[in-house]
């Protein structure tokens, strides 16, 4: 299924372009999708949409066999990257596990925007995006994955959520599609 509607209230989050993410190898160019999200953000903007901008400070306390130990992270490694085009009226959070919404203000922050569905793009599309798909889900909000503004560092998994996951969490689109429905909205 691909994107059909957007809610008059639907909020785009950008999940983790951030420069400690980016500079891993992963599967498509970062510039690529940053400059997708750059119009997805700019279409919400113009429309007076929320934008809200994820980083990654850390992760959950628990053990995991593939975990890192956020103290080696250079000290820029949660900025925002420069190519992500940010507005002072952005939200920003940031959060410490895969998911945006556990531990983070950003459930009540959404809905005290009267917001009913997100979009979503960003890094990585298995964990970051995956997560916050889930969590969106589970919380009720209607959700859109801009499958053409999300990389991974791996393709089977990017694929796997793509083609598998994210159809039983809402609806995926292309950047030009989501652009369109942001378009026919605002008309």
């Amino acid at each position: 299924m691909s994107v059909t509607t957007l809610d008059s209230r639907t909020a785009l989050i950008v999940l983790d372009l951030q420069k400690g993410i980016a500079a891993l190898p992963l599967v498509h160019p970062v510039s690529q999708i940053a400059e997708r999200a750059n119009a997805l953000a700019a279409a919400f903007r113009s429309r007076g949409l929320p934008v809200v901008l994820v980083n990654v400070a850390g992760g959950p306390p628990g053990r995991a066999e593939f975990c890192h130990n956020t103290a080696d992270f250079p000290a820029d490694w949660t900025d925002l990257i420069a190519e992500l085009e940010r507005d002072a009226d952005d939200h920003l959070v940031t959060k410490q596990t895969w998911g945006a919404f556990s531990g983070t203000a950003l459930e009540s922050w959404l809905r005290s925007e009267g917001v009913t569905q997100v979009v979503l793009a960003g890094i990585a599309t298995s964990i970051g995006v995956e997560s916050t798909a889930r969590e969106a889900h589970a919380l009720g909000f209607n959700v859109t994955l801009a499958i053409d503004a999300m990389t991974d560092l791996n393709a089977d998994a990017h694929e796997n959520s793509v083609s598998r996951i994210f159809p039983w969490l809402g609806e995926t689109g292309r950047t030009g599609e989501i652009l369109a429905l942001v378009q026919k909205a605002g008309s």
